[in-house]
């Protein structure tokens, strides 16, 4: 059986009542739970996938991998939070590999992005190289597949 905190991962609109039908309890005893991971940091936000490509917003994401030299007594963490506080910015991972941050980003062009990359990061004390990556198309969020349907833009007519 699922816990109640992997049944909110993967549906947030979930009604106590039936989380409550799904893991055996009473929906009182689960809204309580709920507010004690929401107090206790545990669930940090509540969010909706948009599959935007279905709309007329037109976004430009980036993937930026960085590398940093850690601060001293502070290791990632300084540099971290200072990403963070960029509104482009939505999300921010300490990863291992070849570099040591993974940034991604959106910004209205492909110039916007390319500036934030040279005007802000790559000119931040601490990071020692950047690789931007670019967002082409998303095929799966969060453990959500978005639509794969197939459309056929060539205009090739039939005789």
């Amino acid at each position: 059986m699922k816990s109640l905190l992997e049944l909110l991962e993967n549906d947030a609109t979930l009604t106590a009542e039936q989380l409550a039908v799904m893991i055996g309890g009473d929906a009182e005893e689960i809204k309580a739970l709920i507010r004690g991971y929401e107090k206790d940091g545990v669930i940090v936000g509540y969010k909706t996938l948009i599959d935007w490509d279905k709309t007329d917003r037109t976004m430009v994401s980036a993937i930026i991998e960085l590398k940093v030299e850690p601060q001293i007594d502070r290791g990632f963490d300084e540099i971290a939070e200072r990403i963070c506080n960029y509104p482009e910015v939505q999300s921010v991972y300490l990863m291992s590999g070849g570099f040591d941050i993974l940034v991604m980003i959106e910004g209205a062009t492909l110039k916007e992005v390319a500036f934030f990359v040279a005007e802000k990061l790559s000119t931040m004390e601490g990071i020692t190289g950047t690789a931007t990556h670019f967002v082409l198309r998303k095929y799966k969020d969060k453990n959500t597949i978005y639509s794969t349907e197939k459309v056929d833009e060539r205009g090739i007519c039939e005789l």
